[in-house]
């Protein structure tokens, strides 16, 4: 039987022109099975069920099964931004039955916040797909005090909850707050569905996060936009302002992608890229986006790595530019 079937060496060919070839030279030992997948293959989401990872991860594993032709077992495994999960993932077998959700506030934004000496890195990892880059909208409680972004600046002081520690969602409104010079506390969660719960029980002022985690509040009058952290207004909320229009150069999002350890090898990395590419075009995944206000982000491996490093480094200033402690939690 030839270890190195079409779909395989297409598949290689899709991660690398090399990998092909060397797929073609290799005859066994450290050379991937060419009959990947042979079992399901364990997608984890280290994030809390419900949040906007969760439904990004479950809705493209879903989509993905068919091209893959195996399912996708998606498990929760949150905390510290995603961290704990792909550390979990880092210590298995780098054989691409084990993948997971990563997002870009790990590599940009925690390293701000959190002193870890066995941190995970971008280059521990291989990107097998990117998936969305989605925006932070800033909400109230529908019964707030706080009319307008300016009301909530004017207040004596705001505690507003956050999707956890050096998360784009604690950037963006510890920017904006610094920025106004108000007394602002942050509590942090362990994801965005938490963090909005904590609004709807007016635990908290308010709280920055995507818009896939406050937009079904914002469309049930249980919660109100205030102002969006992004370039522009966002489509889905035109007539709420940008943090810039209010005079605040605050540009924060979020992206997120799938991961696997980086030895895993070039043929199953193929494999599982081109499975995911295929499930992007799904009619279904599509109208999931549109329903859930994300925005594409699918991009090559080199430009997902590029845009990582460089929001790292403009992060980095910003947060020193205003003197944030990210990770005293104030």
């Amino acid at each position: 039987m030839n270890p190195f079937p079409r779909r395989g060496l297409l598949a290689a060919a899709a991660v690398s022109p090399f990998a092909a070839l060397a797929a073609c030279e290799v005859q066994g030992g450290d050379a991937a099975d060419g009959d990947f997948p042979k079992r399901a293959v364990d997608f984890m989401v280290p994030f809390d069920p419900g949040g906007s990872g969760d439904l990004i991860s479950r809705a493209i594993a879903k989509a993905a099964e068919e091209p893959l032709g195996q399912s996708l077992a998606v498990t929760n495994k949150p905390g510290a931004n995603g961290a704990v999960g792909l550390k979990e993932l880092l210590s298995g077998k780098a054989d691409g039955y084990s993948i997971a959700l990563a997002v870009k506030s790990l590599f940009a934004i925690t390293p701000l916040a959190v002193e870890d000496p066995d941190a995970v890195v971008i280059d521990d990892l291989r990107i097998i797909t990117t998936l969305t880059n989605e925006a932070y909208v800033l909400v109230v409680h529908a019964d707030s005090p706080y009319q307008t972004l300016e009301d909530l600046l004017a207040a004596d002081s705001v505690n507003y909850a956050t999707t956890g520690v050096g998360t784009g969602s604690q950037l963006s409104a510890q920017l904006l707050f610094t920025g106004a010079g108000i007394d602002a506390t942050d509590v942090p969660f362990d994801g965005g569905a938490s963090a909005v719960t904590a609004l709807l029980g007016q635990e908290v002022d308010a709280v920055s996060a995507s818009l896939a985690e406050t937009m079904p509040q914002v469309e049930a009058g249980e919660l109100r936009p205030i102002a969006v952290f992004s370039e522009e207004r966002s489509p889905f909320l035109q007539d709420v302002p940008t943090a810039a229009e209010a005079g605040f150069d605050v540009v924060v999002d979020q992206r997120r992608f799938i991961v696997a350890p980086a030895d895993v090898p070039d043929e199953t990395a193929g494999v599982l890229s081109l499975a995911f590419e295929e499930a992007r075009e799904g009619a279904e995944y599509g109208q999931f986006l549109q329903d859930n206000y994300m925005d594409r982000w699918e991009v090559d491996n080199l430009e997902a790595r590029t845009h990582l490093s460089e929001a790292a480094a403009e992060y980095a200033a910003l947060a020193e530019d205003a003197g944030l402690q990210l990770g005293d939690g104030a």
